[in-house]
C-alpha cells in the first residue's frame, strides 16, 4: 500500500505529473484502441479494444507488483542480478508514497513518479499488437506481453533510467557509458518496434495477406486516435520533465513542432511517391514524428526538433512503404515503420543534436562520451528485443500457440477470442 508521510516539496510539479499520468493513459485507453482499432477490418475491431484494456491492466498490476522496483529499486546494486535488474525493496509498492526519491525526483513525490512510470510499462507491450494485429490469438498476447515486459522492457528500462543501470546519465553518476532518453525512445519506442518486427515475422502474415485488400475499416476512429494520442503525447514527453518547468515547456515546444513537422513531410513524399495525400498518411505522419522526437524532447532544441520531424515523416514513410513490400513482411499497422525505425532514428538523432543550453544535463553527457554511450544502448536494446522475442515466441509457439485458428480468423477474433461483435449487422 502507498505510505502517506510529508508532502512533497514542490505541489505544482506534483500535480502536473499526476495529470500526465492520465494524459498517458488516454494514449493507451483509449488512443492506441481507436487508433489501431479503425486501421483494421470490423470483424477485429473489438479484440484490439481488448488488448489495449486488458494489457494496460496487466502492465499496471505488474509495475505494482514487482515491475517498478526490478527498474528503479537499488538493492541489487553490485550482484549478479543487479546487472539486469535494480532490486526487490519496492515489491507492492513498498516504501513508497508523498516522500520524493532524490535519485530519480527530488521535487515530486515517489508514489507520483512510480504511478507515472507505470503508464509507460503499461503501453509499451500495447504497441506491439499492431504488428501481429487479426491473427495473433488473445491468450498468446496476454503471455508473450507478460514475458516480454519482465525479460525486455524492465532490464532496457533500468539500465537506461535506473539509478543502478549501466547507462543511466542522469540518475548514475558512476555509469561507464552515458545514455540520453528523455521520454523513452529507447526504452519504449525501439523495444517495442524491433521486437514488433520479428513477432510479425514468427507468426507469420494474414491469411490473404498480399492477394486480397485488408483496408482500415474506418479512417474516422484512426483519425480521432491520432487525436487523442497527440494529445495525450503531451504527458508522455512533457510530463518526463517531472516538473512544471521550462524543461516541461520546452518537451512541450518539441513535441508539437516534430509531430507537425513529420504530418507535412510525411504527406509530401506520399504525395511525391503515389500523387495523392491519404489520411492515413497524415495520420501516420503525425504519430511517427511523436515517437521520434520523444528521445529528444527535452534535450534539443525547436529547430532540431523540425529537423528530427523532417527525418521521421520521411524515412518512416520509406519503411512503411517502400522497405516493408520489399521484404514482405507482414507488419500489420506498422509498429516497426514508425516506432521501430522513428525510436532509431530519434536516439541517434539525440545524441547528435543534444544542446546543453537547452537542458544543462546536456553538457554532462556529452562531456562523458554521449554519443558512444547512445549508440552502445541501442545496439544492447535491439539484441535484447530480438534474442528475447524469439526465444518467447517460440515458447509461446510450442505450448499455447501463437496464431488463431484458420477458421477463428477468417471468422474475425471479435468473435473467435471474445464472442462478441463491434458492429451489430442486423
Amino acid at each position: 500500500m502507498l505510505i502517506i508521510a510529508t508532502p512533497p516539496p514542490s505541489t505544482g510539479d506534483n500535480v502536473w505529473v499526476l495529470v500526465s499520468t492520465a494524459l498517458v493513459l488516454m494514449m493507451c485507453i483509449p488512443g492506441l484502441f481507436l487508433f489501431y482499432g479503425g486501421l483494421v477490418r470490423s470483424k477485429n475491431v473489438l479484440s484490439i479494444a481488448a488488448q489495449c484494456l486488458a494489457l494496460t491492466a496487466m502492465g499496471v498490476l505488474m509495475w505494482w507488483g514487482f515491475g517498478y522496483s526490478l527498474v528503479f529499486g537499488k538493492s541489487y546494486a553490485g550482484s549478479l542480478v543487479g546487472h539486469i535488474f535494480g532490486g526487490g525493496e519496492h515489491f507492492g509498492f513498498a516504501g513508497l508514497g508523498f516522500t520524493p526519491d532524490a535519485a530519480y525526483a527530488p521535487g515530486i513525490s515517489s508514489g507520483t513518479f512510480a504511478l507515472f512510470q507505470a503508464m509507460f510499462a503499461a503501453i509499451t507491450p500495447a504497441l506491439i499488437i499492431g504488428a501481429v494485429a487479426e491473427r495473433m490469438k488473445f491468450s498468446a498476447v496476454m503471455l508473450f506481453s507478460f514475458l516480454w515486459t519482465i525479460l525486455v522492457y524492465y532490464p532496457i528500462a533500468h539500465a537506461v533510467w535506473g539509478a543502478t543501470g549501466h547507462f543511466s546519465g542522469i540518475a548514475n553518476a558512476d555509469a561507464a557509458f552515458k545514455a540520453a532518453d528523455f521520454a523513452g525512445g529507447i526504452v519504449v519506442h525501439m523495444t517495442s518496434g524491433w521486437s514488433a518486427l520479428l513477432l510479425c515475422i514468427l507468426v507469420g502474415p494474414r491469411a490473404g495477406f498480399g492477394k486480397r485488400p485488408m483496408t482500415p475499416h474506418s479512417m474516422v476512429l484512426c483519425v480521432i486516435g491520432t487525436g487523442l494520442l497527440w494529445a495525450g503525447w503531451y504527458g508522455f514527453n512533457a510530463g518526463s520533465a517531472l516538473a512544471a518547468d521550462g524543461i516541461a515547456l520546452q518537451a512541450f515546444m518539441t513535441t508539437t513542432l516534430g509531430a507537425a513537422t513529420a504530418t507535412l513531410a510525411w504527406a509530401v513524399v506520399e504525395k511525391l511517391h503515389r500523387g495523392k495525400i491519404s489520411v492515413l498518411g497524415l495520420c501516420s505522419g503525425a504519430i511517427a514524428g511523436l515517437a521520434t522526437v520523444t528521445n529528444a524532447a527535452g534535450f534539443v532544441s525547436g529547430s532540431s526538433a523540425v529537423l528530427i520531424g523532417l527525418l521521421a515523416g520521411t524515412i518512416s514513410y520509406w519503411a512503411c512503404s517502400v522497405l516493408k513490400p520489399k521484404f514482405g513482411y507482414d507488419d500489420a499497422l506498422d509498429t516497426f515503420g514508425v516506432h521501430g525505425v522513428g525510436g532509431t532514428i530519434g536516439a541517434l538523432a539525440t545524441a547528435l543534436l543534444m544542446n546543453a543550453q537547452v537542458n544543462p544535463t546536456g553538457g554532462a553527457l556529452i562531456s562523458k562520451g554521449l554519443l558512444k554511450g547512445q549508440l552502445t544502448a541501442m545496439l544492447l536494446c535491439i539484441v535484447v528485443s530480438l534474442v528475447m522475442t524469439w526465444i518467447i515466441a517460440k515458447i509461446i509457439a510450442a505450448t499455447i500457440g501463437l496464431r488463431a485458428s484458420e477458421e477463428g480468423e477468417a471468422q474475425g477474433l471479435d468473435i473467435s477470442d471474445h464472442g462478441e461483435e463491434g458492429y451489430n449487422h442486423n
